[in-house]
């Protein structure tokens, strides 16, 4: 197992490509907001594992040789679950089991891109955040602060952030999460309370179409029965292009 250096994870980002399954671990390579390993040699790899700063119990592993995965995964620590290629997910689940002596639970990713012009969704209470947003940031509720940049002024100088803004409060975000040269994911979270107003729509296509004004593609991923999620990529006209899967051990209780 090698873990990479920040030069290797360049490598290494450019090896993944540039796409909607793609676009966070690649940016986080890039921007050296993660620890990768891999399986063989740059840039023919066996198999790559990354653990994005922001999740870093959920690593991202790339390659198809189920075996190369675990050798990797069981080699490192603070990991709850993997997400993989769901061609080798019962595969790898398999090997987790006998190793371990657990049981597994599969859980799919859904990704999608918005290939056509956003479907906007206008609301009196969402706008662009900018840096006179940072303390507000700073004070909201943690699931509305936004993540993806190492301080809030990052978030909304080098990336895109739009909100809804009650009383002087941030309720309900979306931002870009991740970014590469061709797409940008866009992240979505809003205050239990004030959930089902629309402020999720009208922020994210917001930020999906200030993305499409840069030139690129706007991307969106989420759980497979995150049906409020879905709900929202589908209004703002998103199209589905892929799943993985995460190969997730059971903890006997």
């Amino acid at each position: 197992m090698t873990k990479l250096t920040p030069q290797e994870c360049r490598v290494l980002s450019d090896v993944l490509g540039d796409t909607p399954m793609t676009v966070i671990p690649a940016a986080r390579l890039k921007n050296g907001m993660c620890d990768a390993y891999i399986a063989g040699t740059l840039p023919d790899i066996t198999a790559a594992l990354i653990f994005d700063l922001f999740c870093p119990d959920e690593p991202s592993g790339f390659g198809k040789d189920a075996d190369a995965l675990w050798q990797l995964l069981k080699a490192t620590d603070g990991w709850s679950c993997i997400n993989v290629d769901t061609a080798c997910a019962t595969s790898l689940g398999a090997l987790i089991e006998a190793d371990r002596n657990t049981t597994i639970r599969y859980y799919g990713d859904v990704y999608h891109a918005l290939l056509e012009p956003v479907h906007c969704y206008p609301n009196e209470a969402v706008r662009l955040l900018t840096l006179e947003d940072v303390e507000r940031l700073a004070q909201a509720p943690t699931e509305v602060q936004g993540n993806g940049y190492k301080t809030h002024e990052a978030m909304v100088t080098e990336g895109i952030a739009a909100g809804a803004v009650i009383d002087g409060n941030i309720v309900a975000i979306a931002h870009t999460y991740a970014e590469t040269d061709l797409h940008a994911d866009i992240g979505v979270s809003t205050v239990e309370i004030w959930r089902e107003k629309g402020f999720a729509t009208a922020a994210a296509s917001i930020v999906a179409e200030e993305i499409q004004a840069k030139g690129k593609v706007p991307a969106w991923s989420c759980g497979e029965d995150n049906i409020a999620s879905l709900r929202v990529a589908q209004k703002l006209g998103f199209t589905e292009i892929g799943r993985r899967t995460y190969v997730i051990p059971i903890s006997p209780e």
